[in-house]
């Protein structure tokens, strides 16, 4: 082979794409919100949810999933954007963090995404109100906006009224 016909290569290099994150992204308010998907232990349909008495109104209650008893908080009750007129596309996002598990109740699961890191920046002064301590970043997709949602954070948070649950 003549070395006229190898292709030139100049100015191109071998550099791998950055690592991208899969996040499951859905809606609380007007607001779009992501969970890394390895957080994510499951989606699921509304189910009933069994109230227990003397709980903070954010927590909505237990559900039976397959024999494990999981509690259930209303993020958009949480977040003080009022209560959330529960309706079919309600989902149950399940997120699972050390062992933890919580129940949190969306509005819609909207899509999976695979986003670079990069593009998530500091919450900063975009996000303010009761959700600010719950956001680790922000990120940018053309015209979208998405809201990190911190899910140690939350868990730690829910941990105090889930005590009294178990009390």
């Amino acid at each position: 082979m003549d070395t006229q016909d190898t292709p030139d290569f100049d100015g191109l290099e071998d550099t791998p794409e950055p690592e991208r994150v899969q996040v499951v992204s859905f809606w609380i308010g007007r607001e779009e919100y992501a969970v890394d998907v390895l957080s994510v232990r499951e989606i699921n349909r509304l189910m009933a949810i069994t109230h227990v008495p003397n709980t903070v109104e954010e927590v909505l209650g237990v559900v039976n999933l397959r024999g494990t008893i999981i509690p259930v908080v209303d993020l958009r009750s949480w977040f003080r954007l009022g209560e959330s007129g529960f309706r079919p596309q309600n989902r149950i996002v399940v997120i699972e963090v050390n062992g933890r598990m919580l129940g949190c109740v969306v509005e819609q699961v909207n899509e999976v995404l695979r986003i670079d890191p990069n593009i998530v920046v500091s919450p900063g002064a975009v996000v303010n109100g009761a959700e600010a301590e719950f956001i680790s970043g922000v990120a940018r997709l053309n015209d979208r906006l998405l809201m990190m949602l911190d899910v140690d954070r939350v868990l730690e948070e829910a941990e105090g009224p889930l005590a009294q649950m178990a009390a």
